[in-house]
């Protein structure tokens, strides 16, 4: 089964400061071809501060390129230093290959027991 090009949602509000919330419902695949149209969303969101949250519930496939857009997005989240960028509902495949690259604790997380 071949997989989708990438497409997402946005539910958009804020907290009870008035900083932005945002979760991204991810769809289909985010490799070479889709990380410019990941950066072009992402980017200026990163940019306004706030809280993002990557929802991968139906992500089918992250490739290398799609990772290291991932990453360089969090990189820029935590320097700029008024964005929280963070990664939920991690399918078994992406939870692997953040802890194949060491990167479950970049995001915040911890790795699951049953990955140890």
């Amino acid at each position: 089964m071949p997989f989708e090009p990438f497409h997402y949602e946005i539910e958009k509000s804020t907290d009870d400061k008035g900083w932005p919330v945002i979760t991204i419902h991810c769809h289909g695949k985010i490799v070479s071809e889709s990380t410019g149209a990941v950066r072009t969303l992402m980017e200026p969101l990163v940019e306004k501060g706030g809280s993002i949250t990557l929802d991968f519930t139906d992500l089918q496939f992250l490739d290398s390129s799609g990772l290291g857009t991932i990453v360089a997005l969090k990189v820029s989240a935590i320097r700029r230093g008024n964005c929280k960028l963070q990664l939920i509902h991690l399918t078994p495949r992406i939870e692997k290959l953040l802890l194949l690259t060491n990167l479950f604790e970049l995001f915040g997380g911890h790795v699951p027991t049953h990955l140890v």
